[in-house]
């Protein structure tokens, strides 16, 4: 509490690079100038958003009455998302760092699956050799299994991907813990990334496609539909092709990925408990995803050849 307003202060690991942290909080203005709905920040005596003592560095926000809603969106919060994502990458295409050439977009096109097949191996021996054989262990035979199964697919589902996908710099991490809504309404946005351009189509997939909606409500590809039409509204002018194949996008990423698993048998954090919910919650979503994709690109080919609200 500081002079009757409530204030989020952030801290910074040590091994952050302020300079990155100092970027992501401009792009934070920067969107909220532009309408999009963001904590303000508060600079320091000398006018500084970043305050550093020794090792600790913290920025100091306007405190925002919201939570984020982690089992699934209403048709409203999914429209309220999709405008708020449709303004930010209309903002942001304007950045300079937009013209500039995406650092990991060549090695989306290419990912190893063949280094991620003899991960997902590895892994799989590891569950199954385990002294114990925990609960954890039959889970990840189950899914390490079929996640083995689902990578062959990968190759086949690249080929329909075009290599012209529109790359820009993005929010970084629009996911569900970083939208905060009051009810229905959307009362911020957090956590913006540093300024780096990716796959407009991976981000709006990602945030569209999200686990929980897609593993916890039957209407997942109307919910998508919804939120997708509603950043079509914000942001008329994105490629066509971006809203066509953003659900492959993010299956993809999906299925190229072992976080969550990986980390439980090679180095357990601190909130092992969550990853390990992360991994199964995510492995389902890509398999319900791989298992209805021509009913999802089907509606995607409505949405690209008619913007106006599905």
């Amino acid at each position: 509490m500081c002079t009757g307003h409530d204030l989020f202060v952030k801290v910074y690991s040590r091994g952050a690079h302020l300079e990155d942290e100092r970027q992501a909080i401009e792009l934070t203005r920067v969107a909220g100038d532009d309408g999009v709905p963001t904590p303000r920040v508060r600079g320091s005596l000398d006018k500084d958003v970043l305050y550093r003592s020794g090792p600790v560095a913290v920025s100091v926000w306007e405190w925002i009455n919201g939570r984020p809603e982690l089992q699934g969106l209403t048709r409203r919060q999914q429209e309220a998302a999709g405008h708020a994502l449709g303004q930010i990458h209309r903002t942001f295409s304007r950045h300079l760092l937009s013209r500039e050439p995406s650092p990991w977009v060549q090695e989306w096109y290419a990912p190893d699956v063949n280094a991620i097949r003899n991960c997902a191996e590895g892994l799989l021996d590891l569950a199954r050799g385990g002294p114990r054989h925990e609960d954890f262990d039959v889970l990840a035979e189950r899914t390490l299994t079929e996640r083995l199964a689902m990578l062959e697919e990968v190759p086949g589902l690249l080929d329909e991907v075009p290599r012209g996908l529109t790359t820009q710099v993005l929010h970084g991490d629009y996911t569900a813990p970083n939208l905060l809504f009051d009810g229905e309404d959307l009362a911020a946005v957090i956590d913006f990334r540093p300024p780096v351009p990716y796959l407009v189509a991976w981000e709006l997939g990602r945030i569209a496609f999200d686990p929980r909606i897609i593993t916890l409500t039957d209407g997942w590809i109307d919910s998508a539909a919804t939120l997708i039409s509603a950043y079509q509204d914000t942001n008329p002018n994105v490629d066509l092709q971006d809203v066509l194949f953003c659900g492959r996008v993010i299956l993809i990423q999906m299925l190229t990925s072992l976080y969550g698993v990986e980390q439980h048998y090679r180095s357990p954090g601190l909130l092992q408990d969550d990853l390990d919910q992360f991994w199964e919650l995510r492995h389902q979503a890509a398999r319900r995803l791989l298992e209805n994709l021509e009913t999802v690109e089907s509606t995607l080919h409505r949405l690209a050849s008619r913007p106006e609200r599905w």
